[in-house]
């Protein structure tokens, strides 16, 4: 389709504003243009066919089947957009006083103390506003844990090689040393790898359960008390939290801190760079640390507070807001027992298709039940037929189903990560299933056909290679 510059024509318009009643009055020359900016020319009735064109090549879910692993691409339920839109919510500002906000600071309140249930910690910063910026905002916190006690010694913090690759980066940013330590054969934390890595300078772990493999770790209890035993303190990266929420709580596992990704877990519409939430929730021994401010409830009225060594903000004024009212009216909505059953639905749907499929597709840790997510391996498939699981995941475009994670984890090497969350039908995993089945004989009658794909697509096979080396991110007017 075309750009919207391409549609321009000069002296076309929708502007609607009168002649200007007033005098004019003009910045500093220094603070002007020197010429026009190069905005389009387009009237009203054109500009919404573009931007309906536009939205017509977009794929969410909303459109159809999004099992996007490790992101958790549920469906998120229109009445939450609703109460966000309510007035008193979308129309107050961040400088009011407390006293004309206490709605929107008793819904920081009823969330935070939600978070903290379902986490199993003893107080939540609502500020960080992604998941990666939650990962920093809980490593500062060991950091200033270490730091008060004078340990300046604990500089290295301990991930997993299943990790998400934030978790290395996030360290790193805190200011710590990576340590990596293996997988065993069952996909979780080798414990005699970990015992090796732990010493005088760690400074903690950071650990996701289920992992990226979507297994829970057997050991998980064993693995804090080695890091605790060690002087560490315990980190849990939240992303995969949906099938244990209401079920198990990580407080309860030997986590010191967690965050919480609102928009995967908690039903807020993610991608396309936001918005999004990260909450963090930590222990008492953490909590004096956490960003400023924090709501308390002050005999029923709601007031913002610094906690007594607070590391500082991590965010202007309070978080995402819109994002925490989503999440609260999703809790509130389902309540104990309904979460509870959305984490187990999760769990059920991503384990029927496992099965389903395991027959054909290469499961590498597939002995055992997975938890929300599974990861098939397609190199043995690939050996035979030559296709990859780019292959796979492009040819599945043509079915109307957006593909799994692609290459991740990097300890599979033609990994495709499918999450197909609790909101998905039996009939659409039926449907899935039976497309996934269909591939892999594609991939032996006719492999040349599936590494053609997407045929149906708007854009076929883009090249990806130059696109990330050379990047053109902005248009630049013909001369």
């Amino acid at each position: 389709m075309k750009l919207v510059f391409d549609i321009s024509k000069p002296g076309r318009s929708s502007q609607i504003l009168p002649e200007c009643d007033v005098p004019e009055v003009m910045p500093d020359a220094a603070f002007l243009r020197q010429s026009a900016p190069a905005l389009p020319e387009i009237p009203e009735v054109e500009v919404d066919r573009h931007y309906n064109e536009l939205a017509q090549e977009v794929f969410g879910v909303c459109d159809g089947f999004y099992p996007l692993g490790s992101c958790t691409m549920k469906y998120s339920p229109k009445v939450n957009e609703t109460i966000a839109a309510l007035p008193g919510f979308a129309k107050i500002h961040p400088l009011q006083p407390a006293e004309s906000a206490q709605g929107a600071l008793q819904v920081m309140s009823e969330l935070s103390s939600a978070l903290a249930e379902i986490t199993g910690m003893d107080a939540v910063s609502l500020q960080p506003a992604a998941g990666a910026h939650g990962e920093y905002t809980g490593l500062l916190l060991i950091r200033e844990y270490h730091l008060s006690r004078g340990d300046t010694a604990r500089t290295k913090i301990i991930v997993p090689d299943s990790a998400h690759g934030t978790n290395p980066a996030s360290s790193v940013m805190a200011g710590f040393e990576v340590v990596n330590v293996v997988s065993n054969a069952e996909g979780g934390v080798d414990l005699d790898g970990l015992r090796e890595a732990v010493g005088p300078d760690t400074a903690g772990l950071m650990l996701t359960n289920p992992n990226t493999l979507g297994l829970f770790d057997p050991n998980i209890t064993e693995i804090c008390k080695i890091i605790h035993e060690a002087g560490g303190l315990c980190y849990y990266d939240g992303a995969n939290l949906n099938p244990i929420m209401g079920v198990m709580r990580p407080g309860d596992m030997g986590f010191d801190c967690v965050h919480v990704n609102l928009h995967k877990t908690f039903s807020t519409p993610h991608g396309g760079g936001g918005p999004g939430a990260g909450p963090v929730g930590c222990k008492e021994l953490l909590a004096k640390f956490l960003p400023t401010p924090v709501v308390i409830d002050s005999e029923g009225r709601f007031e913002l507070s610094r906690p007594e060594s607070s590391l500082g903000r991590m965010k202007a004024f309070y978080g995402n807001f819109s994002v925490m009212v989503k999440a609260l009216a999703y809790i509130k909505v389902l309540g104990a027992e309904g979460i509870a059953e959305t984490a187990k639905a999760s769990a059920l749907n991503a384990n029927y298709m496992m099965r389903k499929l395991d027959d054909l597709y290469f499961m590498p840790y597939g002995q055992a039940p997975c938890m929300h997510e599974f990861v098939m391996d397609i190199a043995p498939l690939e050996h035979e037929t030559g296709c990859s699981a780019m292959d796979v995941a492009k040819r599945l475009l043509d079915f109307g189903m957006h593909a799994p994670t692609m290459y991740f984890p990097l300890i599979v090497h033609e990994a495709l990560m499918v999450e197909p969350t609790e909101t998905e039908s039996r009939e659409n995993l039926d449907r899935a299933i039976e497309v996934l089945r269909q591939i892999w004989q594609e991939c032996h009658d006719d492999p040349e056909f599936v590494k053609a794909s997407p045929h149906d697509a708007a854009i076929g096979r883009p090249d990806e290679v130059t696109a990330a080396r050379h990047p053109v991110v902005r248009w630049i007017p013909e001369a």
